[in-house]
């Protein structure tokens, strides 16, 4: 079950990858095509800044979890890699518990910021007038998954803690 369980969420992950490399297409596409029709023709868009910004937010907090499981977060570990076995998981437990907390308390209240503007209604006040819960209910759901990644770090180093024989290849 624990296979099988960690392959859907590498198959979330892969989804989350994937639309972010979308993301990051449309945006390149977009922000050109706004610069040419601005300069080339002094005619701007007047929605590619508005869309673009709220998609910068969409690239940062959907793709922690994937660099998270990848452990490709920028860190240094000079003197945490010359500590022993024992050391350097306690590390990791502690590190992966603190993350995850600070992830659930964004969770909590990125998802009262989403509510809110979706009972109040609260919009852009731009001539698309985006609705406010869209950008905000990213940070609950790219924030949720980052939490849970830190949750599954953690049980592997308490893994390794118990079991410092074995060979831990998670990531």
């Amino acid at each position: 079950m624990t296979a099988t369980v960690m392959r859907s969420w590498d198959g979330l992950l892969a989804v989350l990858r994937w639309t972010s490399m979308g993301v990051l297409v449309f945006m390149m596409v977009s922000i050109a095509y706004d610069a040419i029709m601005r300069y080339a023709f002094s005619a701007p868009t007047s929605w590619s800044l508005e869309i673009n910004s709220f998609l910068l937010v969409y690239l940062a907090v959907m793709g922690a979890a994937e660099a998270q499981r990848h452990d490709a977060h920028i860190r240094i570990t000079y003197f945490k890699d010359k500590l022993p076995l024992h050391a350097r998981a306690s590390i990791d437990i502690a590190t992966a518990m603190l993350g995850a907390v600070f992830c659930y308390i964004l969770v909590w209240r990125g998802g009262i910021m989403a509510w809110q503007a979706l009972e109040y209604g609260e919009r852009v006040s731009s001539s698309l007038g985006t609705p406010m819960v869209f950008p905000y209910g990213l940070m609950p759901v790219g924030f949720a998954a980052l939490g849970l990644q830190f949750l599954i770090d953690g049980l592997y180093a308490v893994h390794r803690l118990f079991h410092p024989e074995e060979n831990d290849s998670h990531g």
